[in-house]
């Protein structure tokens, strides 16, 4: 096959990857439709007396329940108010995704989010994003003249434009500050309460979350925060208690979400699932006695009563006195209609139970036509034909057609109808676009089949190299419809990696030491990281030893640093004699990198600032240096020696083969991946560059190295705490730099952050497959390893797509498959950009020699 013919194909391949999984984005995640218009009452008026004239409505980002319930809770007067029954406490089930813009739209519409709202929570377009159009409590709230005011996060505002009188929006991405983004909350509070024009006041802390993020639960700064939240509580429902104008105030105070052991969350794990819900107000204290408060710690994270996150909607419907929104599929939580007699009960669950009937009858047009004759609605067919028996049960009871009977019977039955109805209407499968599914896979399996023909012509002769990776590439096909091997991929990953390496080291002839030594490195890494999901948040290399030696963690930093300053002054400025400008800017790049990482860790985890360092932290702080500051001078020292290298240093005649513009790129690429990872991570950086390399420095072939590289990819995105749940993703280095919020920036500094091994293992490998084909004069060795990379990314893309059509209707499929899916998309950008674009960008300056 003619060389033309064959980078034809190679360039189809990649632009028929991408193309597909657009289409079957397009298909798998469309907009969930919803009933237009504002809900209304029956008859004008509420059936039912309303119990509040105002709410105030306080979200804790990330607010797991054992934070507020628990005996190692912060919340002190929270918990004494729920002892002496003046708030009710609850479990809210927040279903996947957990994230915040998802969480906030079934907190005030009531509806089951869809888990394209995952991206959409990252878009910084208003427009993308906005409810403005939709039935909400808040719009209940306006459209009855009330006014509203907002304090927080920027979601609140992206989502509902135009809806608050006075607001206040903060980011909620800048995760490195704990302080300012609360109390640019707290700073309102004083002047609102005195104030008697709103009828709804939404505050929206973000500290706990970002603590959760940069240091986890278990965090120092943890507790303190929550009594800092606590005292907020004490203020409020203290003005509730003095001020005239607000005695018929409820207060709710709520997390979106929780978080796991590792302080993140957007999957489906116990703690993820499990925010605190509590509804304050003096006056239920004539209807509760008090509930006991601490509470145990629970492992499952399930105090007091469980409700579903949505319950909250209607509930306050009810409360306020507004109908229930028309897209809401919340059930009003039972224990609060204790603030009613029984016949005010009946019409709020009444009230519920229709809005709820005729989302039913939108979705299945032949409900009225369903059987409905069996009195204990069982064996009645599917859900549906269930619902329908239950809602005639309920409607024909003889309290509704005659007025009497047991008027608790009727309530309990309308209840279970609602209950059956959440059920139902919740689990329902998303309306997929199948032809645009099929679309998007038969793209990928053409573009399958044009690096398959591209690549067989020129495979080297057989090898173990070869049967290796078609082996590999099938196992990883076959393993993604199984949801336990998509949640433990690391496990995968981490055996065929030592599989392969020992395999290389038993053929290995004078290469085998350089091997031999690679095998305990990876031991090392795996362990680096606890992940997955059975396993998340346990002990290990990172959280569990280095973490509790504070000294050795610097030492292996600073020896990490030094490394990378010892090759600055090797490779760069070397038309300047006596290396005293690679010295000088390898100092100044270091320093102002060495210096980021330590105030950051100041900021962000002072626990691991080792004792010796306490008093050079201190310094740093009377300084007031900004973080972005000092990031941005390592980023703009890093791109001076790139520039003044390729303006001054490139030859004009020949190539230096052993010096190029892509041993510059190497040797800075590093510092900049240090720059962008935890602190704990650093030295794991180091032992990835020791073992690129000993591969680098080996007589392995070309075909050895990519399979090498592919292998060692995806090693070390696990290595470094990634796993296929969007919890795991890492936000706590999105912003360095970063003055404001830009979409493009931030996702660039997070897909780094999040793909550190594989982005140095891809460059390192590719110059070091140049290299090995260049010397065995293998005029192919590049189209090979990119045709190679190609087929298995088209196949592993395939497979994720195929399981997602295959397995739609699977239990897992919204919480397991849906995240890999996400996470495949991502491993699209990394080879579209790394391999493809970066690669050729370390090509193209590999031909460039250096002075």
């Amino acid at each position: 096959m003619k060389a033309s013919m064959s980078w034809l194909l190679l360039v189809v391949t990649n632009l028929l990857l991408p193309v597909g999984l657009l289409l079957f984005a397009k298909g798998f995640f469309p907009y969930k439709p919803f009933l237009p218009g504002l809900a209304e009452f029956d008859r004008g008026v509420s059936s039912a007396p309303k119990m509040f004239d105002r709410v105030v409505f306080m979200v804790i980002d990330a607010l797991r329940s054992d934070f507020v319930f628990s005996e190692e809770s912060g919340f002190e007067f929270t918990q004494s108010l729920i002892s002496s029954g003046s708030a009710i406490p609850f479990t809210a089930h927040a279903t996947s995704p957990t994230i915040t813009m998802p969480r906030v739209k079934g907190l005030t519409t009531g509806s089951v989010p869809s888990f394209l709202d995952v991206i959409l929570n990252f878009a910084e377009s208003d427009s993308a994003v906005t409810l403005a159009s939709q039935d909400s409590w808040l719009a209940q709230i306006v459209n009855r003249e009330g006014k509203l005011v907002m304090y927080g996060d920027d979601t609140w505002a992206k989502l509902f434009p135009d809806m608050f009188t006075r607001s206040d929006p903060t980011s909620s991405f800048f995760v490195s500050d704990f302080t300012e983004v609360d109390n640019n909350v707290t700073r309102h509070i004083d002047d609102e309460l005195r104030r008697d024009d709103w009828e709804g006041m939404i505050m929206h802390y973000l500290g706990v979350d970002h603590i959760g993020h940069k240091a986890g639960p278990k965090s120092p700064n943890m507790i303190p925060k929550q009594q800092e939240m606590d005292g907020i509580v004490k203020r409020i429902f203290t003005a509730i208690e003095e001020k005239e104008h607000l005695k018929d105030t409820l207060f709710v105070l709520a997390g979106d979400h929780g978080m796991n052991d590792a302080g993140n969350h957007g999957g489906s794990g116990l703690g993820e699932t499990s925010p605190a819900l509590v509804f304050m107000s003096p006056k239920f204290k004539q209807n509760f006695s008090g509930t006991k408060c601490p509470a145990e710690f629970r492992e499952e994270f399930d105090y007091y009563t469980i409700v579903e996150q949505n319950d909250v909607v209607p509930s306050l419907a009810g409360l306020l006195g507004f109908p229930v929104p028309r897209n809401n599929l919340g059930v009003f939580i039972p224990s609060l209609l204790r603030m009613w007699n029984v016949e005010d009960r009946i019409s709020l669950a009444l009230a519920n139970a229709k809005q709820l009937l005729t989302i039913v009858k939108a979705a299945h047009r032949d409900f009225d036509s369903r059987s409905a004759s069996p009195i204990a609605c069982k064996d009645v067919g599917d859900d549906v034909d269930e619902l329908a028996c239950l809602w005639n049960k309920s409607v024909s009871s003889q309290y509704f057609t005659e007025g009497k009977g047991n008027p608790e019977v009727a309530l309990a039955s309308l209840l279970k109808f609602s209950a059956k109805c959440q059920e139902v209407l919740s689990s329902t499968s998303s309306n997929y676009d199948i032809n645009l599914m099929a679309t998007g896979i038969a793209f990928v399996l053409l573009g399958f089949l044009c690096s398959l023909i591209g690549l067989v012509p020129i495979l080297q002769k057989p090898r173990l190299a070869n049967v290796m990776f078609f082996v590999l590439t099938t196992a990883y096909a076959v393993m993604m419809f199984a949801s336990s091997y998509v949640e433990e991929e690391h496990n995968f990953w981490y055996w065929v990696a030592s599989g392969w390496f020992l395999l290389l080291f038993l053929k290995a002839n004078g290469d085998a030491f350089r091997i031999f030594r690679i095998i305990p490195m990876l031991r090392i890494a795996r362990r680096w990281n606890q992940t997955g999901q059975k396993h998340a948040g346990a002990s290990d290399i990172a959280k569990g030893f280095l973490s509790e030696n504070v000294n050795l963690l610097w030492f292996l930093v600073l020896f990490t640093y030094t490394d990378m300053f010892s090759r600055i002054v090797k490779n760069t400025f070397r038309n300047i004699p006596g290396r005293a400008a690679g010295f000088v800017f390898g100092f100044s790049t270091i320093g102002a990198a060495l210096t980021f990482k330590l105030y950051f860790a100041v900021q962000d985890t002072p626990d691991l600032i080792a004792n010796w360092l306490k008093p050079l932290a201190l310094y740093i702080e009377e300084l007031d240096m900004s973080l972005i500051n000092l990031a941005r001078t390592t980023f703009i020292s890093l791109s001076t020696i790139i520039l003044y290298t390729i303006l001054f240093e490139t030859r004009k005649k020949g190539p230096n083969k052993s010096h190029t513009i892509s041993t510059t790129l190497l040797t800075l690429l590093p510092i900049f991946l240090a720059t962008q990872t935890k602190l704990v991570n650093i030295p794991l950086l180091h032992l990835l560059t020791l073992t690129i390399r000993l591969l680098s420095s080996s007589s392995l072939s070309p075909t050895d190295l990519t399979l090498s590289t592919l292998i060692l990819s995806h090693f070390t995105f696990f290595a470094y705490g990634g796993a296929n749940a969007i919890s795991s993703v890492d936000l706590s280095n999105s912003y360095n730099g970063v003055s404001g919020y830009s979409i493009a920036t931030v996702a660039f500094l997070t897909f780094v952050s999040n793909w550190i091994g594989p982005i140095y293992c891809s460059s390192a490998a590719t110059v070091a497959i140049i290299a090995s084909a260049r010397k065995r004069e293998d005029v192919v060795g590049l189209r090979r390893h990119l045709m190679f990379l190609s087929l298995f990314c088209c196949v592993a893309t395939g497979a994720v797509m195929l399981a997602c059509t295959v397995l739609r209707t699977h239990l897992f499929i919204w919480t397991v498959f849906s995240p890999k899916y996400l996470f495949a998309m991502a491993w699209v950008v990394w080879h579209v950009g790394v391999n493809l674009l970066l690669g050729g960008m370390l090509v193209l300056a590999g031909r460039v020699g250096l002075e």
